[in-house]
């Protein structure tokens, strides 16, 4: 049985289907990238399935469960988290406190930051132990604010990642940053997920990280999938090239302009 399903899924903005029809399933353990060029629906598909957008018609269905009406809150429940292409973290907040906060989310508990966090040591050893998993623990006093670009890239995973996801949707989580630093974010991104068995689909623009990361790539195009495959499957397919790049060829994906 697959994680996630979704079955016939539409989301209509006026004329423009953002969603539209989406059949896609994604296996546990897998990490799935989904592209395509701007406007394709990726972030919508995403939006849909985590309760953002509510869908025109279709279902979204969890390890058989039909989870298409719940809430925000019943579907991270349920085992759906997600980071944002825009950074969404407390700035004025540690990065302890961040993490913190979204550990008492999960368990449901009242936070007072500055005081709770402190004394709950389970909350606290928990999240001195994310902080160490994605290389933010000589950042644990900072304020948000004052972590770079990258930092704070990881520390909107890591909240995430701190809800305890069975599927979480990385939204862009190296845009914005050097090309040094995507490969030290995506590898540590790439170890947490991989060494807990976390499924992540991650929307990603840059293809070099894509065929580099991905189990598996979905191609979508006006709200639709076009195609999906394995890395050396996307590399091959021509029409993938020709949308993405606006060039086809073999070597399209590997051509410097």
């Amino acid at each position: 049985m697959a994680l996630l399903q979704t079955v016939d899924l539409k989301r209509y903005f006026g004329e423009t289907r953002a969603v539209d029809n989406v059949n896609l399933s994604i296996e546990e353990g897998e990490f799935v990238s989904l592209v395509g060029p701007n406007g394709a629906g990726k972030t919508s598909l995403i939006n849909v399935i985590s309760a953002r957008l509510t869908p025109e018609s279709g279902k979204i269905i969890i390890k058989g469960e039909d989870i298409t009406r719940l809430s925000v809150t019943q579907r991270v429940r349920a085992g759906i988290a997600r980071s944002f292409q825009l950074v969404n973290v407390f700035d004025d907040l540690t990065t302890f406190d961040n993490v913190a906060l979204a550990i008492f989310s999960r368990e449901g508990k009242t936070a007072h930051l500055g005081t709770l966090a402190h004394l709950d040591h389970a909350v606290a050893n928990e999240a001195d132990a994310v902080l160490k998993q994605f290389g933010l623990a000589a950042k644990r006093g900072d304020n948000a604010r004052d972590l770079s670009q990258g930092e704070r890239k990881l520390l909107d995973v890591a909240l995430a990642y701190a809800l305890k996801p069975k599927l979480l949707f990385l939204d862009e989580p190296t845009s914005g940053v050097s090309t040094r630093d995507k490969g030290q974010i995506m590898d540590t991104i790439a170890s947490v997920v991989r060494g807990e068995g976390i499924t992540a689909v991650i929307v990603e623009h840059d293809m070099d990280v894509v065929f580099k990361y991905s189990d598996r790539i979905v191609v979508m195009a006006q709200g639709a999938i076009l195609a999906q495959g394995t890395p050396d499957e996307i590399r091959k397919n021509e029409q993938v090239a020709m949308v993405l790049l606006g060039s086809s060829g073999p070597d399209a994906f590997t051509r410097k302009d």
